[in-house]
């Protein structure tokens, strides 16, 4: 009994932690007020863009709130990071969080601000931009990891979340 409880409580779950690669391997605390594991995703596509409330890009919330509605059963993962790297997002998590819902209608999950370029680039956009090769250079810039961290692909602000660039290699990943 000793040996299933060893390998129950401690033996398992140090292989799963240690199965998750360093691209998966973070976790968030959201807007909503819920927690993210990354490593939970990795079989999945996943869009993640860093935002801003008060930017010229901020109205592709929408598309986004559309991928998320129309694709997350699916299996996509669409995740904002807001950041004022760029200096136009709002002061609080509070505010960035009632302005996404209030104006935007966001329900996707969107993390507490952090920065995301630079030296001070949380540690998942530090991999991101190490595995991708760019570094965001404003806001609304976009990720898709394809599942497994296959391929890391990067779109720029101007490339819209439902071009076809993106939403060709989303729906060829879905179930």
């Amino acid at each position: 009994m000793k040996t299933f409880l060893l390998l129950f409580f401690w033996i398992i779950p140090a292989m799963t932690y240690a199965a998750c690669p360093p691209l998966y391997n973070h976790q968030f605390n959201t807007l909503q007020g819920e927690k993210i594991n990354l490593c939970d995703y990795q079989s999945k596509p996943i869009l993640v863009v860093n935002t801003a409330s008060k930017c010229g890009f901020t109205p592709q919330f929408n598309a986004l709130e559309a991928l998320y509605k129309k694709y997350n059963d699916k299996g996509l993962l669409v995740i904002g990071f807001p950041s004022n790297d760029f200096n136009q997002e709002l002061s609080t998590d509070k505010e960035v969080r009632d302005f996404c819902k209030l104006t935007y209608g966001v329900d996707f999950p969107m993390t507490t601000k952090s920065s995301v370029t630079g030296k001070h680039a949380n540690p998942f956009y530090q991999e991101l931009i190490q595995t991708s090769g760019q570094m965001p250079q404003w806001n609304f810039f976009k990720y898709l990891i394809l599942p497994q961290g296959k391929k890391v692909f990067a779109f720029s602000s101007a490339v819209n979340p439902d071009s076809p660039e993106i939403l060709d290699k989303i729906k060829a990943e879905l179930k």
